[in-house]
């Protein structure tokens, strides 16, 4: 292969997505299941490969249909044609692997994303996949079944309670995309706004928290879920209530994402901790 024909295939935005804050979405209920599952065996590793080749693979897929919608220069398809091979093999094998090791059920957590994709990949021909709020939602809630996956490998058999981290995997990432849609919201503000602006610019987002943080501390108390569950979702909570009387008055997206990539990977680990505790 000529330098020129590799440095056509090695495009870094064909390979990776450019949505930098997207891989926490992947990989906090991800970590959250495999520390639940309190142990590491020879499934791990396939199982998180298979992960982030099903992950990674969105991107080239993405842009292969922007490619053919007349979107982006067809120049773009031979990459994107060859990182849809790599992520497809290297996850095809990475699969094989599981089902021999007996972790074929996995196979019914991926079936929720199918369908997920596709309505993305509808969006995307139409030019109308920005700002689509519901659909990052119901994507993150796909990608949350990492968790139980997760658990369900270190246990060795499917857990029940890998349905409970998938729900408040789930519900926290929804938060947080609402948290962050209330932070861009509030960059086009010109003036500090008044208590009930504020608190109506982020109704939604408070509300998302607030359920959650109430959600997990009833059920931790009724001793359905661990005692101190409730501080990671308490800790969301504050953090939104802070971006309520603190608006991003002309931040820049990237420290709005920078400050939720911190948030989230905090929550990841204080809910590790909670939930072991």
């Amino acid at each position: 292969m000529s330098a020129t024909s590799a440095s056509n295939l090695f495009r870094r935005h064909v390979a990776l997505p450019n949505e930098h804050g997207a891989w926490v979405f992947l990989f906090s209920p991800l970590l959250i299941g495999l520390f639940a599952g309190s142990r590491w065996t020879a499934a791990t590793a396939p199982l998180i490969i298979a992960a982030l080749a099903a992950f990674l693979i969105r991107q080239p897929i993405t842009i292969a249909i922007k490619a053919y919608s007349g979107r982006r220069s067809r120049d773009e398809l031979p990459a994107a044609r060859f990182w849809i091979l790599v992520y497809g093999v290297i996850g095809l094998l990475a699969t094989a692997t599981l089902v021999a090791q007996g972790f074929g059920y996995l196979l019914i957590l991926a079936l929720p994303g199918l369908p997920v994709f596709a309505w993305h990949l509808v969006l995307v021909s139409r030019r109308a996949e920005r700002k689509q709020i519901g659909v990052e939602v119901v994507a993150c809630g796909a990608l949350a079944l990492a968790a139980p996956a997760g658990l369900w490998v270190g246990q060795g058999y499917a857990d029940p309670q890998g349905w409970w981290l998938w729900g408040l995997c789930w519900f926290q990432s929804a938060a947080s995309i609402v948290h962050a849609y209330m932070r861009l919201e509030q960059r086009s503000l010109t003036t500090q706004p008044d208590l009930i602006s504020a608190l109506q610019l982020a109704r939604r987002a408070l509300l998302y928290t607030t359920f959650n943080m109430a959600a997990v501390s009833a059920l931790s108390t009724a001793g359905l879920l661990p005692p101190f569950l409730f501080v990671p979702f308490a800790l969301q909570w504050a953090e939104t209530l802070w971006g309520t009387f603190r608006p991003a008055l002309g931040l820049r997206p990237t420290v709005i994402g920078v400050r939720q990539l911190i948030v989230s990977t905090v929550f990841t680990v204080v809910f590790i901790v909670a939930w072991r505790a």
